[in-house]
């Protein structure tokens, strides 16, 4: 009998991966985030942040951390309904909901969990769960927990195909903005089959909120809509916000709902109130200062047009997400270690976060990027794109 079954058992898994060119590992960073970074030693570039507005290192966020410290602590002590939910977290719900014009937003510590709340809260073994194939891990994931029956669907008529027949009701779930893909989920065309089909729909807008839409009030509200009952909005707060945390923007009893009987909200410490306050100088920022969202779009439209010219593979996207597509996960890989050895930090994503064959480098840009950064990152592919030919 092997003395270590644990080591018997994942060595041929841990030994295909690295085969396969799939081999995850992490990086010690040494510096805040912003677009120039020292990792591992080196100081590089970064394009690999979703610190989309550069907020993380802004002093006034800073300085509301420091101030919800000193008053509040460091941690919330309990779970939200033992003792852990204070008047910071109260605060900055209510401003969250008048930010997305939703009734009611509720806190959570992370997007994975509010999204594990929010399906295991609103279906059963029994319930229709629609999705589309982009779905991130935490919506996927949610669907297993609550054992509900999983459709996946390709895009809006694979949807419209697949709900015909189906008995009313159920779910639609789906991204607001793709997180590797980077483009936005066609939320009015969702909404119209939901109405049709009496479904209601779920949309996780953690790299959208904060970047598109007026104001920053994420993919619905870029495409004309309003609150309405049938739409439930998840949104973090470590991306654009540049802190921690998430939230459910929804009507008061889908919140009393999550309250009530949503495990991964009731079974966990709350948010630290010094993050909560962090976020709400975020949430000022962000509906204070139009020209970061407008530096953000410059950088976009450098970034395409630039590709374009340089004749990159990079799939449609008006969002900071840049996926510049380059085939097997080994040639990602390459692309990404010349790169770093240009000062430039592109993570690759590989299988099975993506799909086989799809391999990727994912450009993320940031206000915070100047146009000169972006105009270094392109010369360096188009050096690299030369070299391969």
């Amino acid at each position: 009998m092997p003395d270590d079954p644990f080591a018997a058992m994942l060595r041929p898994l841990l030994r295909a991966r690295e085969r396969q060119g799939l081999w995850r590992q992490r990086e010690i960073r040494e510096s805040p985030t912003g677009p120039w970074v020292r990792v591992d030693g080196q100081t590089l570039l970064s394009f690999s942040s979703n610190d989309y507005l550069g907020l993380a290192n802004d002093p006034r966020v800073h300085e509301a951390f420091c101030a919800g410290a000193r008053r509040y602590g460091v941690g919330a002590g309990a779970a939200h309904l033992l003792g852990g939910h204070t008047r910071v977290h109260h605060e900055l719900e209510e401003q969250l909901a008048d930010f997305v014009g939703s009734p009611k937003a509720l806190l959570f510590s992370t997007g994975y969990m509010a999204n594990l709340a929010l399906i295991t809260t609103l279906a059963t073994r029994h319930t229709l769960v629609w999705e589309d194939r982009r779905n991130h891990a935490s919506l996927l994931d949610a669907v297993r927990l609550a054992q509900a029956q999983r459709r996946r669907y390709r895009d809006l008529a694979g949807l419209r195909d697949a709900l015909e027949g189906a008995a009313p009701g159920g779910l639609i779930a789906t991204d607001g903005v793709f997180s590797m893909d980077g483009d936005m989920a066609d939320i009015p065309g969702l909404i119209a089959l939901a109405a049709d089909h009496g479904a209601g729909v779920i949309v996780d807008d953690a790299h959208a909120f904060g970047v598109v839409g007026p104001g920053g009030r994420g993919s619905a509200a870029a495409q004309g809509l309003a609150f309405m009952p049938r739409l439930v909005h998840m949104g973090t707060l470590g991306k654009a916000f540049g802190v921690f945390g998430a939230f459910v923007a929804a009507s008061a009893e889908v919140v009393a709902a999550l309250i009530q009987i949503g495990r991964p909200y009731i079974y966990t410490t709350a948010l630290p109130p010094a993050v909560a306050a962090a976020a709400q100088a975020s949430l000022a920022i962000i509906r204070a200062e139009e020209h970061r969202r407008t530096a953000l779009r410059q950088r976009i439209e450098e970034f395409r047009a630039g590709a374009q010219a340089v004749g990159l593979t990079v799939l449609p996207s008006c969002t900071p997400i840049q996926a510049v597509v380059m085939g097997d996960a080994h040639a990602a890989l390459r692309a990404s270690e010349f790169l770093r050895r240009q000062g430039l930090l592109v993570l690759a994503v590989r299988p099975p976060t993506v799909p086989v064959g799809a391999a990727r480098l994912r450009v993320a840009l940031s206000a915070a990027h100047s146009a000169d950064d972006v105009a270094r990152l392109l010369a360096s592919l188009e050096t690299y794109t030369k070299d391969r030919l």
